[in-house]
This record gives C-alpha cells, structure tokens and sequence, in this order.
C-alpha cells in the first residue's frame, strides 16, 4: 500500500513573543518557534492552521508544499 504524501506548510516567526499573553506565547512553543526568523516545517492540519491563526501577527507562512 503506497504512503500517503502528507502537506506541509513552512511558517517563520516575524514578531517578538515579549509583552504578549501567555496563551500566544505558548502557541508559539507549540509550533516550534521562539526566537525571532526561525522557520518550521509542519504537517498542514486544521490544528496547525489554528495555531498559526491565533498568532497570524508574529508568523508568516514562508512555503505551502
């Protein structure tokens, strides 16, 4: 049975997590970010998409594959 090619998105952190709640801070940590211009690549679920979501003013998407 052939693998199922999974997407993935590569998302790039852009704004600094100081004097922002914990819960967007948290979210941060959670997606693999926190320092600032660090990249991730991760499974593009609807769970990802909320994070990114949540924290859309301190990510930007860099790739979509």
């Amino acid at each position: 049975m052939a693998k199922k090619a999974t997407k993935t998105i590569t998302v790039e952190q852009i704004g600094s997590p100081i004097r922002r709640p914990k819960e967007q801070r948290a979210t941060l940590v959670g997606l693999g970010l926190n320092k600032m211009h660090r990249r991730r690549t991760l499974e593009d679920t609807p769970s990802v998409r909320g994070m990114i979501a949540s924290v859309g003013h301190l990510v930007r998407i860099v790739d979509e594959a």
